[in-house]
């Protein structure tokens, strides 16, 4: 929904669609034609329709080279946890295991603090681990932060603040 006119990036959602365009109006809903966050999408000229299966050849096989995901806490040496919050009822893991460790680049956005003002970003996880060492780039409504994931273990870079906020 926020390209620049001219700007052509393919999009793909591990349930098979690869070519995924902006949200559709309520006139354009198709309720058979979803992501992998169970959101209706549109398809862009070219978009291609796959199994499940072939979706995640690709990306076991790294033809991924970007990866978006959510999260709900990232450490400051780039470990992830995103998919269960133990007692709660979960229909599975879902693919982010697969998808972080694909080798693509991979891009956390989400909100800074979670309900009751905690942090999301966090010395190390409490939560079960997706992934360890993972995350290259954190985006928040407050910063983004960017990620060493090799060699010894050191804090997150500030690589931006939002224009309302400060350091404190």
């Amino acid at each position: 929904n926020y390209l620049q006119p001219g700007v052509r990036i393919e999009l793909q959602s591990e349930n098979g669609l690869l070519g995924i365009g902006p949200y559709p109006t309520e006139a354009e809903v198709d309720a058979d034609l979803i992501n992998a966050g169970k959101e209706t999408v549109t398809m862009i000229p070219g978009s291609s329709l796959f199994s499940s299966s072939e979706s995640f050849g690709m990306i076991r096989g790294s033809k991924v080279d970007v990866t978006i995901l959510g999260a709900m806490e990232v450490a400051a040496n780039g470990d992830l946890a995103n998919w269960i919050i133990p007692g709660k009822m979960v229909k599975g893991m879902g693919g982010a295991m697969d998808l972080v460790s694909s080798d693509s680049r991979v891009l956390v956005v989400m909100e800074h603090l979670a309900k009751g003002n905690k942090h999301k970003l966090k010395q190390s996880c409490g939560l079960p681990l997706t992934g360890k060492r993972v995350v290259n780039r954190c985006i928040t409504d407050m910063a983004v932060f960017d990620f060493a994931l090799e060699g010894p273990e050191v804090p997150p870079t500030l690589a931006e603040i939002a224009p309302d906020r400060s350091e404190e």
